[in-house]
């Protein structure tokens, strides 16, 4: 009978998870709307749940709630510590390999993951930028609504050594912040002063609507950011005070402005001001971003298949130990030959993990396949993922059957943790940018209850 329940754990566990190869079929043949897809995220959200609160934490809970005598009560109190601080590890190492594996691209499998993670470039790239533009009192006079736009409206520019930026007596058509590299401003053949990263190059010209005054060339390779005339004319008209510090620079006052320094505290407290409002901006990555992503990183599809094994490791487990435990709690009371299979089945568990499998790979499979990866290639990393969580589950009767019950409970407190996190970091982020607030709260409690339903069949 042993093999049986083996077999029978491993049965459980590819019921669940079949749901990921037909939630990528669906993918690959059908793209819904966000609102649809952020809706069945939800659902799945809410339905894992539930299976989380029902089948791992209420029965150690329970059992601590109704345990009579000191030494029962004693036991229970045990259990019920060794899930908390379980859950509590669970948490933390699923944190830890997930930012591991997103950091080698494993963020591409999951919208959240793959926002999240862009937001974070274009922020950090963005607070680089406002450190560099910042150098120039011009650009500190300016409300916060409006350096965002100007932020928006920078572009990077490259200048090889040797070349000009600009020459003496051409029209002022830009400002440039130096991000890194050398410049030599030089007039008549005579160097005049050699400007490196931080410093800006070319306001003069705009402030006074006249003609560049010296020569800017590039004494070795240099990055720079670029401000146009026209968007710096618009920023005079927009704030008042921004035209009267140009009015201040125009009337010989620029050198006096221009020469404060990094470690200035009035520099340092208007950087960290204006870097808050940053998480304000639209930044919101286009397909053509993760599609540049997805090329930047060369491991993503490995990675992206460990995320999602990462993922699904603890479901599997918990499918099995679930079983171990409903196995002995009837061959304890009634012994071995009372077992009946088809009443072992955790219904709520499987649910659960059924409905949050699907719309994982129905929205991981779209994504993957706007990357160019192909339908053959996608489907078949689903279903390996599938006979995995199977054997997981086997795997997890046959460890729940050897090691000592507190054990098991701190196993389950462990993917309890994993998978909460996951859900909470995840799949409700996922929902929410997809399908937006309201459709995640009111699809997150559909999940719950259909899930929590199923116990009418035990």
């Amino acid at each position: 009978m042993e093999h049986g329940f083996v077999l029978f754990a491993a049965l459980l566990g590819g019921l669940s998870a079949i749901s990921l190869p037909l939630g990528s079929l669906l993918g690959l043949s059908w793209q819904p709307s966000q609102k649809i897809i952020g809706g069945m995220t939800a659902f799945g959200s809410g339905a894992l749940i539930a299976a989380l609160a029902v089948e791992l934490v209420a029965p150690t809970a329970i059992h601590y709630a109704h345990a009579g005598g000191a030494i029962e009560k004693s036991e229970a109190s045990a259990h019920l510590v060794k899930l908390i601080i379980g859950a509590l590890m669970g948490g933390l190492i699923f944190l830890l390999l997930n930012n591991i594996i997103n950091e080698k691209g494993g963020f591409l499998r999951n919208t959240s993951y793959t926002i999240g993670y862009l937001l974070n470039v274009k922020l950090e790239k963005r607070k680089k930028h406002l450190s560099l533009i910042s150098k120039s009192e011009l650009v500190r006079c300016l409300p916060a609504s409006l350096l965002m736009e100007v932020l928006g409206q920078t572009r990077e520019r490259y200048f090889e050594k040797g070349e000009q930026l600009f020459a003496e007596g051409d029209e002022g058509s830009e400002v440039l912040f130096i991000a890194d590299g050398c410049v030599e401003i030089t007039t008549d053949q005579s160097t005049v002063a050699e400007l490196k990263a931080g410093d800006v190059v070319g306001e003069i010209a705009l402030v006074t609507a006249g003609k560049r005054t010296a020569t800017a060339t590039a004494s070795v390779a240099t990055n720079a950011l670029s401000l146009s005339r026209e968007y710096f004319d618009l920023c005079r008209t927009e704030s008042q005070e921004f035209d009267e510090v140009c009015r201040a620079l125009a009337s010989n006052r620029l050198s006096e402005l221009a020469e404060l320094q990094s470690d200035d505290p009035i520099y340092q407290d208007w950087v960290t001001k204006n870097i808050d409002s940053l998480r304000d901006a639209s930044l919101i990555p286009s397909e053509e971003e993760i599609q540049k992503a997805s090329d930047k990183h060369s491991g993503a599809p490995m990675a992206i298949w460990l995320g999602i094994l990462l993922d699904g490791i603890p479901e599997s487990f918990v499918i099995g130990s679930a079983l171990v435990v409903a196995v002995s709690a009837i061959i304890a009371q009634s012994g071995v030959d009372a077992v009946n299979l088809a009443t072992l089945v955790p219904y709520t568990l499987i649910a659960g993990l059924f409905l949050a499998n699907f719309p994982e790979a129905m929205s991981s499979s779209i994504g993957m396949k706007k990357m160019g990866w192909g339908n053959v290639r996608i489907f078949l990393m689903w279903l390996s993922l599938a006979l995995i969580t199977s054997i997981g589950a086997a795997v997890g009767y046959w460890l729940g059957e050897t090691l000592d019950y507190g054990v098991i409970v701190l196993i389950e407190g462990l993917a309890a943790g994993a998978m909460l996190t996951m859900i909470a970091s995840a799949m409700i982020p996922e929902a929410v940018h997809l399908g937006g607030a309201n459709v995640t709260g009111s699809f997150s409690l559909l999940g719950f209850l259909a899930a929590i339903s199923f116990k009418f069949l035990e």
